[in-house]
């Protein structure tokens, strides 16, 4: 499916070839099977995480359990497909992680926002606090930069996936909440705070 649109795929057949090819390949997105032989999917995602790979990653679980999800997202996946999936849905997927690499270049002219003592600067894509370098990763910064343009709003989870990762239909919200804890821990000196409206969703005050 994803050849028919015309993307160049590399297959391999387990966790240590996997590692090997992203070094080799440099790809822009990897789609990572958590179930694979000799090295698995979470222990690939950790080790590239760990050498500051920016690499894409999309991860695979057989198992529709809310651990298997959070965990691979707590390494460093940008987003998650439950086996067994529609094909369209992975390709939808990929195309959608892609885009956002796009809309970064976009993001460049943008001027940096100041909101008490947090800046966002779209340019560098830098995160200070007190003047303090916060390190997020990419989706960690789309979906801050998404909040702060929309300060003072609730933004559905849907909404959210949406605008800041281009997913243009309802499904794995649970990647929203997990990269909302993350922030909250790293934002946790900033004078902003990310509000939680109970069965809508979230709102950025400060």
């Amino acid at each position: 499916y994803l050849e028919r649109e015309n993307f160049q795929v590399e297959a391999v057949g387990d966790g240590q070839s996997a590692l090997e090819a992203v070094m080799r390949l440099r790809p822009a997105l990897v789609v990572l099977d958590i179930m694979l032989p000799k090295m698995d999917g979470l222990e690939v995602c950790r080790r590239l995480r760990g050498s500051q790979n920016p690499v894409a990653i999309l991860m695979l679980t057989a198992r529709d359990e809310d651990v298997d999800k959070i965990l691979g997202l707590e390494m460093g996946a940008d987003d998650y497909l439950t086996k067994p999936f529609n094909p369209r849905e992975l390709v939808a997927r990929v195309k959608a992680i892609l885009r956002r690499s796009e809309r970064d270049v976009a993001l460049d002219a943008d001027a940096p926002i100041h909101v008490g003592n947090l800046v966002v600067d779209p340019a560098s894509r830098e995160v200070t606090v007190n003047g303090e370098l916060v390190p997020l990763r990419n989706q960690e910064f789309d979906l801050l930069y998404t909040l702060i343009r929309h300060r003072g709003l609730v933004l559905s989870r849907e909404k959210l996936l949406d605008l800041a990762w281009g997913y243009n239909y309802i499904g794995q919200t649970r990647t929203v909440d997990v990269h909302v804890g993350h922030l909250r821990k790293k934002l946790s000196g900033s004078t902003v705070r990310i509000d939680t409206i109970t069965s809508v969703g979230y709102k950025l005050v400060g």
